[in-house]
C-alpha cells in the first residue's frame, strides 16, 4: 500500500503519519511507502517503510506528491478559518483549487490504470452555521457563514461528484474543533480554545475572547486521529452518494474546559484573562454548538472520551515536547 498525506508537515498530519509508522499496516494491509507533501518538505520520520519528503504549492501539486500506484490519500492541506476569512485569494487558492488539483491527479492515476485512491479529506464544523442556540440534526444542510466554512461544503462536493464519475474514493470528515492543540497559537479563529489549557499549563497568560457559558463542539487529537485512520479503511459502500460525515465530537461550554483544567493543575485558569474580541467570537460565534450524531458511529466512528481525560492526554502526550518547542525550558 502507497500512502500520501497532504499536509504531512501539519499537527494532525504528523499524528497520522506516526500512528501508521509504529503500525507498519492499514486496514490489514502493509504499508510499502509514505509521501509526505507540505508548503515546505516536512521532517523526517522513522518508519518500517520508505518516507519521502516534498514541498510545493498544492494548488499545483507535483507529480511525485501522489505518484503511480498511490491507494490512499489524506487531504488535511488548508488555511484554516480567520486566515481564510482576512485572506480570501489565499483561501480559494488552497482549499479549492488545492482541491481541484487532488482530483487532478487521482484522474491521472486512473487514467494510467491504477484503481481509484481513497481520499480522506479533512472538512470542518465551520461549514455549518446556527450559533449558539442550535444544536443540530445529522442530515441538516450546511449554510457556512464564513469563506472557510464555504471552501470546505464546495471541496465536498466536489469530492462526492469525483467520487460518483470513478475519480477517487472520499470520506470527508467534518472535524470538530481539536483541543488540545500542542506548540503555537496558530491563525484559526478556533485557536484560544487549545491555548486557555495549553498555555496556563506552560505558565503563559492567555486571552479569552469570549463568555464563559460559550458551547463549542470539539474533538480531541487522539480522538480525531483515530477518525482519519478508520475513514482510510472503511467500507464506503454504505456511503452511497453522501460521501461526509459529522464524526462524534462532544459538545462543552468554556467554564467546563476551565474547570477541567483546574481539576487537571490547580489553580492553572487565573492564567486566563477574560477580553472579548468581536472578531473573533463573531466568526465562532456562527458556529453550531454540536450535533445530534447518528451515521458516523453507526460506521465505526468510536465516541469521544471524557473532557478531563482530554486535557490529562495533551499533558502526557505534548506538553513537554511543546515547552521545548517554545524553548520554555
Amino acid at each position: 500500500m502507497k500512502i500520501t498525506i497532504l499536509g504531512g508537515g501539519g499537527f494532525l498530519g504528523r499524528r497520522v503519519a506516526q500512528k501508521l509508522a509504529e503500525s507498519g499496516e492499514l486496514g490489514g494491509r502493509r504499508i510499502e511507502s509514505m509521501v509526505l507533501f507540505d508548503l515546505m518538505p516536512p521532517a523526517g520520520l522513522e518508519a518500517p517503510f520508505a518516507v519521502t519528503s516534498i514541498g510545493g504549492d498544492i494548488a499545483d501539486l507535483p507529480e511525485a506528491a501522489m505518484p503511480p500506484g498511490t491507494d490512499v490519500v489524506f487531504h488535511l492541506a488548508a488555511v484554516v478559518s480567520a486566515a481564510a476569512e482576512a485572506d480570501y485569494d489565499l483561501g480559494r487558492r488552497v482549499n479549492l483549487r488545492g482541491t481541484d488539483a487532488v482530483i487532478d491527479a487521482c484522474r491521472r492515476l486512473v487514467a494510467g490504470g491504477g484503481a481509484p485512491p481513497r481520499v480522506v479529506f479533512t472538512s470542518s464544523v465551520a461549514s455549518f452555521s446556527g450559533g449558539q442556540s442550535v444544536f443540530l440534526e445529522d442530515d441538516t444542510r450546511q449554510v457556512p457563514a464564513n469563506s472557510y466554512g464555504t471552501q470546505k461544503a464546495a471541496a465536498e462536493m466536489l469530492l462526492a461528484d469525483a467520487t460518483r464519475r470513478g475519480f477517487l474514493d472520499a470520506v470527508c470528515l467534518r472535524l470538530p474543533t481539536i483541543i488540545v492543540r500542542p506548540g503555537r497559537p496558530n491563525k484559526a479563529a478556533s485557536s484560544f480554545f487549545s491555548a486557555i489549557v495549553r498555555e496556563p499549563l506552560l505558565g503563559l497568560e492567555t486571552l479569552l475572547p469570549v463568555p464563559d457559558d460559550f458551547a463549542v463542539w470539539v474533538a480531541s487529537p487522539r480522538r480525531a486521529t483515530e477518525w482519519l485512520i478508520h475513514a482510510a479503511a472503511m467500507d464506503t459502500a454504505p456511503l452511497g452518494l453522501d460521501r461526509s460525515l459529522n464524526p462524534p465530537g462532544m459538545s462543552v461550554k468554556v467554564g467546563d474546559i476551565l474547570a477541567a483544567l483546574d481539576a487537571v493543575r490547580q489553580g492553572a485558569t487565573a492564567l486566563v484573562k477574560r477580553v472579548p474580541d468581536p472578531v473573533i467570537a463573531g466568526i465562532v460565534g456562527g458556529w453550531p454548538a454540536g450535533f445530534n450524531v447518528v451515521r458516523a458511529p453507526a460506521l465505526g466512528f468510536s465516541r469521544h472520551e471524557p473532557l478531563i481525560d482530554v486535557i490529562r492526554a495533551f499533558v502526557a502526550d505534548d506538553l513537554e515536547a511543546t515547552r521545548q518547542d517554545r524553548a520554555l525550558g
